[in-house]
């Protein structure tokens, strides 16, 4: 059986994604810490760390790509609504130094361990609030370039819980399982898909997709 860093490494070559040693042994440690704190937390239904590997780094790097080469202006900040353990906050701050990122969550235990990860990963540019969206401003009352959430909520829920701290110019990524015809059909007025992305995360055999969503004002 591989190791985990040899599984990590193996689905980041199968991604065609640049992530350096350093980061790797970062999100191994993650993983570790995760694996830790579940024990007692309860953060994730996932016991097994390869599975971690699979289902919670691997699944979240494989957005990674949607953060290059934005459209209209470079990406500074992102929000990961509903980030529960840090998913996928933490792997994308720890693959993207150079991007701020708030993790919001309204469950004070997962925002508890996702401090102690910040602090025990030496995470720069990661902020954890525990909050309820709807209720939650922005840092300094700023608005975000990207919100991303991964199961957090329905489309619908999602962008009119979030539509008041996202730029003008910014958009929302849902990362999903399946496509429901429905959820895509209740869509708020004014918000349209602006990408439909399928994607294949090494070693798992179920269906992705990320929804890219912007506002037309």
């Amino acid at each position: 059986m591989p190791s985990l860093e040899q599984q990590l490494a193996d689905g980041i070559k199968q991604q065609s994604l640049n992530i350096t040693e350093e980061q790797q042994q970062k999100l191994i440690q993650f993983v570790a810490l995760l694996s830790k704190w579940n024990k007692v937390y309860n953060l994730t239904s996932i016991r097994d760390k390869k599975e971690m590997v699979t289902l919670h780094l691997l699944d979240s790097l494989i957005v990674l790509p949607f953060f290059d080469g934005a459209k209209v202006s470079p990406i500074k900040s992102v929000l990961d609504v509903g980030t529960g353990g840090g998913i996928p906050g933490i792997p994308l701050a720890i693959c993207l130094p150079n991007i701020e990122f708030v993790l919001l969550d309204a469950r004070v235990k997962k925002i508890r361990f996702i401090q102690t990860a910040i602090a025990q990963l030496g995470l720069k540019n990661v902020t954890a609030i525990h909050a309820r969206v709807e209720d939650y401003n922005g840092p300094r009352g700023k608005k975000f370039d990207r919100i991303i959430s991964r199961a957090f909520a329905s489309l619908e829920d999602m962008l009119n819980y979030c539509q008041h701290i996202c730029q003008p110019d910014g958009r929302f990524l849902a990362m999903k399982g399946q496509i429901l015809e429905e959820e895509i059909a209740q869509l708020p007025e004014g918000f349209k898909i602006d990408e439909l992305n399928e994607l294949k995360v090494p070693g798992l055999n179920a269906q992705r997709h990320l929804v890219q969503i912007v506002y037309q004002s």
